[in-house]
């Protein structure tokens, strides 16, 4: 055995993983404002339920580059 250390490649992340991170959280206020998604929608009428906690939800249309 010669000791070397073999290297294993890193598989690039796909299309919709670098697009993931890029995205901004948004919270109930903005998607009540923007109205243009069916996530935003679906998030507003979930928050509009009393006593409803949210964390925000993943803003399409803040989608940024990619890495490349």
């Amino acid at each position: 055995m010669s000791g070397k250390k073999v290297k294993k490649k890193s598989t690039p992340p796909s299309s919709m993983d670098k697009n993931k991170f890029n995205m901004k959280i948004v919270t109930s206020d903005v998607c009540s404002r923007c109205r243009k998604c069916e996530r935003g929608l679906r998030y507003l009428e979930k928050m509009s339920q009393p006593g409803a906690v949210g964390k925000g939800v993943p803003c399409i249309l803040t989608k940024g580059k990619a890495y490349v």
